[in-house]
This record gives C-alpha cells, structure tokens and sequence, in this order.
C-alpha cells in the first residue's frame, strides 16, 4: 500500500506572492574530456552524442543548471534527505548511482559517506572533474548489459522519467547487481498535472500542454510517468521490505504549510526554467509543431503557471526494497 506522505494540500488563502518568478538561474557549466563531446544542437539546445536520440532532454548549461535545482527540489520534499531507505550505512561500501546526470546527487553522498565508493552514470559527459575522492563518473547506457565487476551495497535511480524503455528489465538488473541484503530505490514522478479545487481547469493551456508532451513521449516508448507503477516492477523483481511512499509537490508557493510553501517555490523555478527543454525535441521532433507554435503555446502556459490563483500540483514518488540476505 502507498503511504501518502502529506494529505490534501491547504491553500495559503493569504499568500501575496506577487506571481512574478525569475526563469533565470545562475550559470553552471562543466564537462569531462572525452570524444563524445560532440554535441548535436537542435532548436538552439545541445543534446547528448553518446546513444543519440535516447534522451529527449538537453544537457547545456541551462538544463545542467535544472537538473541542479531538481536535486534541491526532490531532496527537500521527501524530508531534505538524499534517500529513504533504511540502510546500514555503515556497511555501505559500494554505492552505485544510475543517470547521474550532473553528478550532484554522488557527490553529496561522497561528502557525507566518505569510507563509501560512489559511481554514477549517465549517457552525457557533463559532470565537474574536481569532485570529493571518492567519487567516480563514466559514461554508460543503463539499458545496455551490466558488466560490473562486482555487486553493489546500494543502488539509486532517480528521476529516469521519459528516459527507459524497458522498465521491468532495468529493475531486474538493479536487483541482479546487488550484494545479498543490499537495498535499491528508485524515486521518480507522476507528471500528470491536477488541482484539489478544480483551479486548473480542463482546456486551459497548462492541461493541453502537459497532455500532449507525455503523449509525445509515450510515442517515443518511454514512459513519462514511471513513479505510480514503481512498486510493482520493483516487487515483480523480486525485492523483499518494499515501501511505497508518494509526495505532493505544488507548482508555486500556494500552500498554507510552510515547508509544501519552499516545495512548490522550488518546483515552479525548475519547471519555468525547463519549459523549453521538455518540450522541443518531443513537440518539433516527435509530433511535427513548428518550434514558433510551441513557443507560443509555452508562453501562454508560462503565464498560466505565474498566476496565483492556480493551485497545480503533481506527485513524486519513491520505492525502496531490499535483496534478500543469502541463505
């Protein structure tokens, strides 16, 4: 059974936010030497080389800088943790992180489990060379066999939304690749756009826009919305003590409480910076729109998104689960 990590959302009846929010975020930019370094621009964004085509996000400097503020996002709504599960760290030695993307979350678990070895992978070569000892980055197809030489104490896969094609084969490698008792969770969302009181209303551009982008997705055979159905591949590949916890996170500082407040602050800075990123390559790509219509269709939903008398949310979800112990 799912554990609903917060109840119906209170609005804040008395939030003056003046429903301007900046898109812009500072500059964060840095590579690693390699010769898959050579990036195919598309509609004035840079996309991966390695696998190309199989990820329908970019990885410039502004997505970089997203994806940075997703980790904040994500880590502050489920508790300001960097994972749930009940792990004996003191016997986590070996820690493997799947879709690092820019290695954020590996190095923050390098600084705080420093007698643990972290490696993160990811299909672009966009994280920073100086990063805590140890800590190691390399360029992999998670889809593709594992050739691991051995198991690991702790597997985390977050946020691989629209990204695999074959989730139940993926699960079964994460459990595969696993010391006996070693635990994996997974985190991801339900990008499905909804309001409590009916505030986001059928036919407005938000509701049109997220529909078609997770129908362009489905398109492309990766499932935009993975985190509803988490816990059954998790179950179907045969993890013990599975747990099933689900987030509201609101769009925007609407809520009463104050720390779903700071969530949803975080959440429509990530979203309005992203708003372009999620949608060129599916929109132009996968569904044919001329780039002009998209923008305007952005626009229209970008203006949707500042008004505070929207009260938009969607959920995250996380499912951890444990190898069996060897008899």
């Amino acid at each position: 059974m799912t554990e609903l990590a917060e109840p119906h959302i209170e609005v804040d009846t008395a939030n003056d936010h003046d429903s301007v929010i900046s898109d812009d975020i500072s500059a964060f930019t840095t590579s690693i030497t390699s010769s898959i370094l050579d990036y195919p621009v598309e509609n004035g964004r840079r996309y991966h080389a390695f696998r190309a085509g199989v990820y329908c996000l970019p990885n410039d400097e502004l997505e970089q800088d997203r994806l940075d503020l997703s980790h904040a996002l994500m880590t502050k709504g489920i508790g300001n943790k960097l994972f749930l599960a009940p792990i004996d760290t003191d016997k986590m030695h070996r820690v493997l992180d799947i879709g690092t993307g820019t290695g954020i979350w590996s190095m923050a678990m390098g600084d705080e489990y420093p007698n643990a070895q972290i490696l993160g992978n990811d299909l672009s070569a966009i994280q920073p060379p100086w990063v805590p000892p140890n800590v190691k980055f390399e360029i992999d197809d998670v889809e593709c066999p594992w050739v691991y030489e051995a198991p690991f104490d702790f597997i985390f896969c977050r946020y691989m939304a629209a990204c695999i094609k074959d989730w139940p084969t993926l699960v079964r490698s994460v459990h595969d690749n696993l010391t006996p008792g070693g635990w994996a969770e997974f985190q991801d969302f339900d990008l499905q756009y909804y309001s409590e009181d009916g505030s986001l209303k059928e036919g407005s551009h938000t509701l049109t826009w997220i529909n078609t982008l997770l129908e362009a997705a489905r398109k492309t055979g990766r499932e935009p919305s993975p985190g509803p159905r988490l816990e059954g591949w998790v179950r179907d590949a045969g993890f013990t003590n599975v747990t099933h916890q689900r987030f509201r996170f609101p769009i925007g500082p609407w809520a009463k409480d104050p720390h779903l407040k700071e969530v949803g602050l975080y959440n429509i800075q990530q979203v309005l910076s992203g708003l372009e990123a999620f949608s060129l390559r599916l929109f132009c790509h996968v569904l044919g729109w001329p780039k002009d219509e998209v923008l305007v269709l952005l626009s229209k939903v970008r203006n949707e998104l500042k008004n505070p008398n929207l009260h938009a949310q969607f959920d995250f979800h996380v499912v951890y689960g444990q190898k069996k112990q060897a008899e």
